[in-house]
């Protein structure tokens, strides 16, 4: 009979294991296959890299018995038999259940065989499930910087206008779970930028964001998640205000903007750029609220000049109305002249104050603007000089045109 390991020296024990070390390996993978499901299901090809880092502990397990001090980097030696895309294939929790069941063996085979033998086994193990965990932080840790500058890259896009056929599958790489309709939100950037926390609070309202942070400004690409947050009160999904509103207090102090809402993400460009716009020129409204829609900021943007605003003030206002009725458009400048008086504006129509009001409720009705309001005011008069200017602008061309 051979001696029982406790009885032998170092060097005897040594030799045991390395005979030993190939019967190991392989009652560890038929181990994996009856005790872990996952293993089994995986392909052939990873399986065998798994069979490869079982080997591999076994192996560094010898090496480091027999001196401690001499593998100081034990994961670097175990999970170097593994390609790369095992620790993307494999989470932390299989791989700790991969160590357990090797110790598991290990522990089997060598039971009864000498305390300091099992003790080593014990001592090693713990040190391969740290350097495993450490193995995956860093790789958790390079992923996500990895996410932040691709994520980064993909507001930069938006914010710019230059996407391109790559910018889905970019999108796609960041877990974007967002779906339909999309806006941006522009603010600043707090002194204390907790990036987890407003994404926990997108969370809640059932939207996914991109976050951008180009210095003092940050910007929010917002999109509905598959199951929308209903409002409090019991009706229909959150407007994009309400989710800004939410969002509110991840920003810093100052003024905080909200493009228009476009159908899909590709859009949000159209969104980024009024958003921008409307931030940019923010200061000049005095008492804007917080958030702000661009779509509110029209005059101040189109004295800024923003050409988007122009276009839309002159297509949502004054286009409609003068092919509505040129009497509305009469009726609304005399309106605003006058400091929006009815009486003034009745004596200087030739009609009764009563047929202005029932005008100015029909322009309200056509283009969804009050003229009684004075903010509102202020986008209809703005819109009217505007129109006047290209028109006039229009007139001059085609009377300077040479007869054919």
């Amino acid at each position: 009979m051979p001696p029982r390991p406790a009885e032998m020296d170092k060097e005897e024990t040594l030799a045991w294991l390395r005979r030993i070390s190939g019967d190991l390996a392989t009652a560890t993978i038929k181990r994996l296959e009856e005790s872990l499901p996952w293993y089994a299901d995986m392909p052939p090809a990873r399986r065998s890299a798994v069979g490869l880092v079982a080997q591999a502990g076994i192996t560094s397990f010898i090496q480091w018995y027999d001196d401690p001090g001499s593998t100081p980097w034990i994961a670097s030696d175990i999970f170097a038999a593994a390609p790369r895309e095992l620790l993307r294939s494999v989470s932390l929790q299989q791989t700790l259940q991969l160590i357990r069941a090797t110790v598991e063996v290990t522990e089997e085979r060598v039971a009864g065989k000498g305390d300091d033998l099992r003790e080593g086994i014990l001592l090693y193990s713990r040190e391969v499930a740290f350097a495993a965990a450490d193995v995956y932080a860093r790789a958790a840790e390079a992923r996500g910087l990895w996410d932040a500058r691709l994520e980064a890259l993909v507001v930069d896009s938006i914010l710019t206008g230059e996407a391109d056929e790559e910018l889905p599958s970019r999108i796609a790489a960041l877990g974007w779970h967002g779906h339909g309709e999309v806006a941006v939100l522009v603010g600043t950037t707090p002194a204390q930028f907790d990036v987890d926390q407003l994404r926990r609070t997108a969370r809640k309202l059932g939207v996914d964001v991109l976050i951008g942070v180009q210095g003092s400004r940050l910007v929010l690409v917002i999109g509905r998640a598959e199951e929308p947050v209903r409002t409090e009160e019991g009706g229909g999904e959150l407007t994009f205000v309400e989710i800004a509103k939410r969002l509110e207090p991840g920003f810093g102090a100052g003024h905080l903007v909200i493009g228009p809402v476009v159908p899909a993400l590709v859009d949000a460009g159209q969104s980024a750029r009024a958003a921008l716009a409307g931030f940019a020129v923010a200061r000049a409204w005095r008492h804007a609220p917080r958030p702000v829609e661009a779509d509110d900021l029209l005059p101040e943007r189109a004295l800024a000049g923003d050409p988007l605003a122009k276009q839309t003030l002159v297509e949502r206002i004054y286009r409609p109305l003068h092919a509505h009725s040129t009497d509305l458009v009469t009726t609304l400048w005399s309106y605003l002249d006058n400091g929006r008086s009815l009486e003034a504006t009745a004596r200087e129509l030739f009609v009764h104050p009563n047929t202005v009001r029932y005008r100015l409720k029909r322009v309200s009705e056509v283009i969804g603007w009050d003229a009684t309001g004075p903010r509102e005011a202020l986008i209809l008069q703005t819109s009217l000089v505007l129109g006047s200017i290209g028109t006039d602008a229009t007139r001059r061309r085609g009377n300077g045109r040479r007869p054919s």
